[in-house]
């Protein structure tokens, strides 16, 4: 069995989100992940106006959330582990993140906005 292709995932997550919010223009914020730019993906998008996808600057992983709570992950539940098979890496993820919703928190930027906007314009 060969997994999904990254790209017909994505667009299966915008075909979901567009049938629930039929009546709305929705505006998907992406990293630049090719995944995202897939000819197939910007063919349905093409078909579908009201959907408008938005991509966060080349090397700036930290405005996407995503990325700071994989580098969480990383450091708090993989770094130092072993890891002989696949199930012992996918156990060791689902341990931390059930660990982290029974105690988590809300992310809040340390920086103030004209810093981290000084950052993206030079």
């Amino acid at each position: 069995m060969h997994p999904t292709p990254p790209h017909q995932e994505f667009l299966a997550f915008l075909k979901q989100v567009a049938r629930v919010y039929r009546r709305r223009r929705l505006h998907v914020i992406c990293d630049n992940y090719a995944t995202h730019k897939h000819p197939v993906v910007r063919g349905w998008l093409a078909k579908y106006p009201r959907i408008q996808l938005h991509f966060t600057p080349t090397s700036a992983s930290w405005l996407n959330l995503v990325e700071v709570f994989f580098s969480i992950v990383d450091r708090q539940a993989l770094r130092h582990g072993d890891f002989p098979s696949a199930e012992d890496l996918t156990a060791a993820i689902s341990r931390f993140c059930q660990s982290w919703n029974e105690h988590c928190q809300p992310f809040s930027w340390t920086k103030p906005a004209a810093e981290i906007l000084a950052k993206l314009n030079r």
